[in-house]
């Protein structure tokens, strides 16, 4: 019986240290994932910066066409509408 407790207790002492290993070693893992993050994140806000110029860029090129084409189409409407004018004049 004596035997019995004696290898339950090397089996629990080998058990617990592979624990504390496998603990150690998550731990380490644990921690260059968070470098690895950490640089990953930097590396994203680097990339927010570059798209919000691009965004901004964008957004100045899209009001620039609007305008043109705000000033066109009031040229074509004002184009047509003198010609209906002149054919109204014309009919009375």
């Amino acid at each position: 019986m004596e035997s019995l407790t004696m290898i339950i207790y090397v089996l629990l002492i080998i058990l617990i240290s592979v624990a504390i290993a496998i603990g150690i070693r998550l731990i380490i893992t644990l921690h260059k994932v968070d470098e690895l993050l950490e640089n990953v994140n930097e590396k994203v806000h680097s990339l927010d910066r570059m798209f919000d110029i691009v965004d901004l860029f964008n957004d100045k090129i899209s009001m620039l066409g609007d305008t043109v084409v705000g000033f066109l189409s009031g040229g074509i409407k004002r184009i047509f509408k003198d010609r209906k004018k002149s054919k109204y004049e014309e009919e009375e």
